[in-house]
């Protein structure tokens, strides 16, 4: 239930936005004529200045007024283009979370509350802050290992930035359930499951031992590639509002010139971070869902290191096997096999019709086909493929656009290193091994095995099954004689909810009147 607050938050937001003229962002055609209204009306609000600015900014420019809290918000609904929209999840990826510092005392403060030990005690030198962003900073700093200085980084989550997020993530609960009611067509995309995804991804990120542990993870995945690491994490010095990990000193991939100068080869960086996002997808089910080319780094041996571990992408067994079955078909013009797959998981309900479905896959693989290898893109076809899914009903699978989001990402990374990298050829080698080791004959043996394991653990719940089912079929029984009957806490608890929300109905619709007011007066 929504709390006043959050109208007054939702009004809020919509007055920002109209004045950064950020509605006319939004495509109308399958707006209905009330929403088409407002968005004309909003754009009567607009800042002259604001309508000269270049349209493809005005979203980002105006949730970057918003604040911290919107600015993460905005960056999660980037990954969703399946929710938002392409025109306007590009626009939200141009959104900077470079924030302003805030003062070392705090940091200090924060680090001390979630360590219980004295700064100075922690860290031989604490250094200003370097970097800021929407949920923390990070200041360089030094630690005594064995009688020598290392260097370290650590980072300190923002002052208050929780609590500002549980009341912002209130007002967004309102705009999902809103466009659940009053635009139909999106409750496919499932906008309030949306909305519990980003709360939880949001409060992971917020704690900085769950970062660590990312780190810890992927490290140890990682331990006998070549090429590719994360930084070493500091558990001593780690907490929930603070994370020190091992320093990285390197060329940031975004400074080209920077890599050409330090000799780095940048087809084989290319090639090296390909086939490391492959690998850890597919072989780990586990990969760094924000690789863009802030967080990556090169280091004097010429491997490629990733920082901000904050969000993470998991993958199933059967989403990995999804996917390289797609990928193969694509590659082989096997559209019915890929058809199949879709149907197989699950993931388009089973009345529409496979040789229909084939059809369209077909029309995404065909013109692949008769373009040069270093042209085609696996995240252009992936993005193909689930505008052609919405077709045939196709619900939203969270993890499955996170993985096309970060391939996007990825490959763009790999595109900036060598315009005419091959991403076929550099993706051969892994997506083959995956797809010889898990669909052929070792499939077979690791299903064999699961289901073993399945039946096993089945066994063992069977007597709790059996006493479940008899409670439950008593109290049907108990139900069929006596009616279904309220205790008089229940009662009651059901009338003060219902009084509390009518109540709180009515305080939002003043509160919205009187913005209104305000909003008129001040442009009178």
């Amino acid at each position: 239930m929504s709390t006043p607050g959050a109208y007054f938050r939702l009004v809020r937001i919509g007055w920002v936005l109209a004045r950064e003229d950020a509605f006319s962002a939004v495509p109308s055609e399958h707006l209905p004529p009330l929403a088409r209204f407002v968005q004309r009306l909003a754009g009567l609000l607009a800042r002259r200045r604001a309508r000269l600015e270049a349209r493809s900014g005005r979203l980002a420019r105006a949730v970057e007024r918003l604040g911290p809290s919107y600015v993460k918000i905005g960056q999660f609904l980037a990954t969703r283009p399946d929710v938002v929209g392409a025109e306007l999840a590009a626009d939200l990826s141009l959104l900077q979370d470079r924030m302003a510092t805030f003062p070392e005392s705090d940091a200090r403060a924060a680090i001390e509350g979630s360590l219980g030990r004295p700064v100075d005690a922690l860290f031989a030198e604490f250094s200003e802050p370097m970097a800021a962003a929407s949920i923390a900073q990070v200041h360089p700093a030094v630690v005594l290992r064995d009688g020598k200085r290392e260097r370290v980084a650590v980072k300190v989550i923002r002052p208050g930035v929780r609590q500002r997020f549980a009341a912002d993530i209130e007002a967004m609960y309102l705009v999902s359930r809103m466009q659940e009611r009053f635009l139909p067509y999106t409750r496919r995309l499932r906008p309030v499951e949306v909305t519990k995804t980003l709360e939880q991804t949001t409060k992971v990120e917020m704690d900085l031992r769950l970062e660590a542990a990312a780190l810890s993870e992927l490290g140890e995945n990682t331990k006998e590639d070549s090429g590719f690491r994360v930084p070493k994490v500091d558990w001593e010095r780690t907490g929930r509002d603070v994370v020190t990990m091992e320093w990285i000193d390197g060329v940031k991939m975004s400074d080209i010139e920077g890599l050409k100068r330090a000799g780095h080869d940048l087809n084989r960086l290319a090639e090296t971070l390909i086939q490391s996002f492959l690998r850890h997808t597919l072989r780990d089910g586990f990969f760094h869902a924000d690789m863009h080319q802030g967080n990556l780094f090169v280091d004097d041996a010429g491997h490629i290191v990733a920082v901000d571990m904050g969000i993470v992408g998991r993958l199933g067994r059967k989403e990995r096997r999804f996917l390289a079955e797609i990928l193969f078909g694509f590659i082989t013009r096997d559209y019915q096999r890929v058809a199949d797959v879709h149907f197989e998981a699950g993931y388009v309900p089973s009345h529409h019709d496979a040789a229909s479905f084939a059809q369209a896959i077909r029309a995404i693989g065909e013109p692949i086909h008769g373009q040069p290898a270093e042209t085609i893109s696996m995240a252009k076809l992936l993005t193909l493929l689930f505008e052609v899914t919405e077709l045939f009903d196709m619900q939203t699978r969270p993890e499955l656009v996170m993985l096309q989001k970060t391939m996007v990402v990825v490959e763009g990374v790999a595109r900036t290193l060598n315009p005419r990298f091959n991403m076929w050829k550099a993706s051969e080698p892994v997506v083959g091994k995956w797809i010889r080791d898990n669909l052929g004959p070792k499939r077979i043996v690791t299903d064999l095995r699961d289901g073993l394991h399945a039946a096993l653990r089945v066994a063992e719940a069977v007597p709790e099954i059996a006493a479940r089912t008899e409670r439950f079929s008593a109290e049907i029984m108990a139900m069929s004689e006596n009616g279904l009957r309220f205790d008089p806490e229940t009662a009651q608890a059901i009338g003060k909810a219902e009084a509390r929300h009518t109540r709180s109905g009515r305080v939002a619709l003043w509160i919205i009147a009187a913005t209104l007011v305000y909003i008129a007066w001040q442009l009178a």
